[in-house]
């Protein structure tokens, strides 16, 4: 186990070193310069874009830039924005605490409540629930994140008046102790729905899929010719192997949520991650992009990991050696 561990974080370790190259390459071919946002469009002072280039070390060579990078990146340093002229740490440790509140609540909520749907839908095929849910989730496969979003914004926040529409707390309101906490949890519910309704159809589908195979197997009539119990065989064999796809499922939709939710940030004007990530793109914001990509990158290597350890704990047959 302890071998198998070692070679998976050797592994996820070369893999970002793989999308850092890839990021860098990506991010410095694409049209539009940086300098040009500092000078503003019509300010041509060739002597002032030398010394911008020179102090943001955008005048050497490529090569050398991701060298320079690379080295002061492996010392947990991620350069300084270009554009906001601070630490880019900084920068995502202000913002990746929204991101994760709002992706680990939908997240969570999404994947009990599309796996409950999905396993429903599935020992009730063909019944009422079954079509109602399976409606509800080709709807929301269907339906654009940023849609929505506005629609519930229109009916709760402008039409009832029930929530806020935008931001993570009341501006002018210094709230302390529990009211600040419920002041975010009351400006948290319209993004998370949004994000819980939109992530849903993928966990239900793939419970719902799962659970058919698995159902349809043929140790599964072995099992009730013996004359066990369907409740018993549920429990104990079909929902233990047809979890596990949805735990794969979960762990890659986590690791994407850290910068994923753009659109949703956006149109509740949540200052996570998404808006930073926005912005840097905008403006071209080399090392914003850079430290951004890179911790996505990280994330989805721990998180992997993690989804490759929790096989083993939920079947017993898996065995890394």
């Amino acid at each position: 186990m302890l071998r198998y561990v070692l070679k998976r974080i050797g592994t996820g370790i070369l893999t970002v070193l793989v999308v850092f190259v890839i990021n860098f390459i990506i991010i410095h071919a694409t049209p539009g310069d940086p300098i040009n946002y500092l000078m503003g469009k019509d300010n041509h002072d060739e002597e002032l874009r030398i010394e911008l280039e020179e102090k943001y070390g955008l005048n050497q060579p490529l090569a050398v830039q991701f060298v320079n990078y690379l080295k002061t990146a492996a010392t947990g340093d991620l350069g300084n924005s270009i554009i906001y002229d601070r630490p880019v740490t900084d920068m995502i440790g202000e913002k990746v605490g929204a991101t994760l509140l709002l992706g680990l609540v939908s997240g969570i909520l999404a994947l009990l409540l599309g796996t409950v749907m999905g396993i429903h839908a599935a020992r009730h095929e063909g019944r009422l629930t079954d079509w109602l849910f399976s409606g509800f989730s080709y709807i929301m496969n269907s339906v654009p994140s940023f849609w929505l979003g506005l629609m519930l914004i229109i009916v709760f926040a402008s039409g009832l008046g029930w929530l806020p529409s935008y931001g993570m707390s009341t501006v002018r309101v210094n709230y302390t102790g529990w009211a600040y906490i419920r002041d975010i949890l009351i400006h948290l519910i319209l993004p998370a729905v949004t994000l819980t309704a939109i992530l849903i159809p993928q966990y239900f589908r793939i419970a719902k899929s799962s659970v058919l195979q698995v159902t349809n197997e043929e140790f599964v009539l072995s099992l009730r010719a013996t004359g066990m119990s369907e409740k018993k065989i549920f429990y104990k064999y079909i929902f233990r192997n047809a979890i596990l796809p949805t735990v794969t499922i979960f762990g890659i939709s986590m690791a994407y949520l850290i910068t994923g939710v753009t659109l949703i940030e956006t149109v509740f004007a949540w200052p996570g991650m998404g808006t930073l990530v926005l912005t840097a793109i905008n403006q071209r914001d080399y090392p914003t992009l850079m430290g951004i990509y890179l911790v996505m990158a990280i994330s989805i290597a721990v998180v992997m990991l993690v989804v490759d350890l929790v096989y083993a704990l939920l079947d017993p047959r898996i065995r890394y050696q």
